[in-house]
């Protein structure tokens, strides 16, 4: 939260400052209570902008109006942001062809959603023996998908599930 250390008027603690006026044309460098009366008699307000230089800067100039442009401008970079979610779509060792093109059918769309996705492979029982089945259905996946999306991370054993993560292609 920048506006609530953004110090105005009184609460400016330098000596000098360098003083902008409402135009941006620089004043120079002059004491504080000057510049407040520069200020005041253009019924403005004195704000530091940048209270790490030295002398520190002071801008002339409307501070409701300073804090309200400050906020839209916050918000339209929040806007612009995205969430990228991690959607995850479970499989086994032994899911037929048909179940697996739908499977796919789900990641290509969540890849064109923008979604990161995890692929699990899950192992029950005694299919834990067929983990070289478990990485080939990984691997049959990264090769139907190569066009839209790429592996971050490679496939991996964790317990009983092997699992991967598929990002879009930029």
């Amino acid at each position: 939260m920048q506006q609530s250390r953004t110090r105005i008027n009184r609460n400016i603690r330098a000596k000098e400052v360098r003083v902008i006026d409402p135009d941006g044309e620089q004043l120079g460098i002059m004491p504080v209570p000057k510049a407040l009366d520069i200020a005041a008699g253009l019924s403005l307000d004195l704000v530091e902008v940048s209270p790490q230089a030295k002398p520190p800067v002071c801008k002339i100039m409307d501070y409701g109006r300073f804090k309200y442009e400050l906020t839209k401008k916050q918000q339209e970079a929040r806007k612009k942001q995205t969430v990228v979610q991690l959607k995850e779509v479970k499989v086994r060792p032994k899911t037929g062809d048909h179940d697996l093109e739908t499977k796919l059918k789900n990641i290509r769309k969540f890849i064109e959603k923008r979604n990161k996705v995890k692929v699990t492979v899950m192992f029950r029982g005694r299919e834990i023996t067929m983990s070289d089945r478990g990485r080939s259905v990984l691997e049959s996946i990264i090769a139907d998908v190569e066009d839209v999306a790429v592996v971050e991370s490679t496939p991996k054993f964790e317990g009983r599930t092997m699992m991967m993560i598929l990002v879009p292609k930029t």
